[in-house]
């Protein structure tokens, strides 16, 4: 049905929305970067094991399967931590333009999971990309410590999304999540337990406010988010699913100028680095699903 699939499209623009709503929820959490992703993944936890329950779906997995799933879940916290680190030291329109560079790494750390060799125009459009974060630098040198950070982060997102993408073939995004959300909490809280404020005090002694909005982000942003997400791929490919969340920052630039003008205004050269960034990944994605259409092969998620 066509309205269906409207409704379908309007959906996925609704969880990229969130997607970007993600940073500002980051700013607006006061907590630090660590805590604030031990609460976020152990809420998660909570609320995608009740819907397991619930759901009555089975998430036995052999030993060799939950070590592979383990190490992802440390890899997306160390996504999350790092992003949430770069928007506290600098703000939320670096972070995420940082952010935009992941497909980026994935061209180049994808050809190595799945063994196919490096195109010339990824090489190509990873220059232009790089070109693009020199403008962003230049243009905010006080903030390259959070843009480092970010870059860091995308690093790691963009090993997470291609580890994922393998797993998506044989597990469900349910069972995926919760070994994940389990490994993420087990790490940091491990972590924590070495380090020296650890699990103090003030560690638990958080304002009802930073409660309410990590409840939001753990709910709506991440356990919502994951299994919605799948449900939209069952009707539109990924492909468009794919080039669809790449206006994440877009939508995340937008909302944080919104929000919080007096901190979140650039200057020019940030948009004209960040929109150079952020074409030449969505040509990236219309090119690689382009190339393997032609070939028969199935679309990139």
């Amino acid at each position: 049905m066509p309205n269906d699939k409207l409704k379908d499209y309007l959906h996925l623009h609704l969880l990229v929305f969130i997607a970007g709503f993600t940073a500002v929820l980051g700013a607006v959490i006061s907590i630090d970067a660590i805590p604030l992703v031990w609460y976020r993944m152990l809420m998660a936890l909570c609320i995608m094991g009740g819907y397991i329950v619930l759901c009555k779906i089975n998430i036995k997995v052999d030993k060799k399967t939950l070590l592979k799933l383990s190490v992802a879940g440390i890899i997306i916290a160390l996504h999350w931590i790092t992003f949430f680190k770069s928007i506290k030291i600098a703000n939320i329109s670096i972070a995420l333009a940082a952010f935009s560079t992941g497909a980026f790494f994935a061209s180049f750390i994808e050809p190595i999971v799945y063994k196919r060799k490096i195109s010339p125009y990824e090489v190509l459009f990873g220059g232009v990309i790089i070109l693009g974060v020199v403008i962003i630098t230049q243009s905010e040198f006080k903030y390259i410590n959070g843009l480092l950070i970010g870059i860091l982060s995308a690093v790691f997102s963009s090993v997470f999304a291609v580890l994922n993408g393998k797993f998506l073939e044989k597990h469900s995004a349910s069972v995926i999540s919760f070994y994940e959300f389990v490994s993420g909490v087990l790490f940091i809280s491990i972590f924590l337990m070495f380090s020296k404020d650890g699990f103090s005090k003030s560690f638990f002694n958080i304002s009802f406010s930073d409660i309410f909005w990590l409840f939001i982000l753990a709910s709506v942003c991440t356990a919502y988010a994951f299994i919605a997400s799948v449900h939209v791929m069952k009707t539109i490919t990924p492909y468009t699913v794919v080039l669809t969340y790449n206006l994440e920052p877009v939508y995340g630039i937008l909302l944080a100028i919104i929000l919080f003008p007096e901190k979140e205004t650039m200057g020019n050269n940030f948009y004209f680095g960040t929109l150079i960034v952020i074409v030449t990944v969505l040509l990236n994605g219309i090119l690689k699903n382009i190339k393997n259409f032609k070939k028969g092969t199935p679309l990139q998620r």
